[in-house]
């Protein structure tokens, strides 16, 4: 039970602080420096605008990819087993699906543009990458336990 409480709170916890910072640039803040500009964009695809061609189905299709992803990770014992690292991917996930229906794409706010200019992300991309760096550790140390 306290698994799926820290679960529980670190999705809501990640989804709250993704949705807060969102509203911020949905209301019109903006900042730009030398490397980084913080100002809204509405990503209608998926990384790099991928996708992007597939206009209203991609919400759908990205509806069903988090439910195939959690009733895996519910399947598969992983919620329990690692709390923290789901409940970040999944208040993430969730964060930039929440945007995909209300606002018709992701709201990406920040843009890095010194040297070369990169995807305009948002915190919710950064913490699924930071799930996904937690997921490959997890599944090396096993890995490397089940070897000895």
């Amino acid at each position: 039970m306290r698994q799926i409480f820290i679960f529980l709170s670190i999705a809501l916890g990640i989804f709250l602080i993704d949705r807060g910072l969102k509203d911020l640039f949905v209301e019109g803040y903006e900042w730009y420096s030398n490397c980084i500009s913080l100002e809204l964009h509405f990503n209608k695809g998926v990384a790099f605008s991928m996708l992007s061609s597939l206009g209203e189905s991609l919400k759908y299709l990205h509806l069903l990819l988090v439910i195939a992803i959690l009733l895996y990770l519910v399947v598969s014992k992983f919620i329990k087993k690692y709390p923290l690292s789901t409940g970040i991917l999944t208040g993430a996930a969730l964060g930039n699906l929440y945007d995909r229906f209300v606002y018709g794409g992701v709201v990406d706010y920040v843009s890095w543009h010194c040297w070369f200019d990169f995807a305009i992300f948002n915190f919710a991309d950064v913490m699924i990458d930071v799930a996904v760096l937690m997921f490959l550790y997890i599944i090396y140390k096993e890995e490397k336990k089940d070897a000895r």
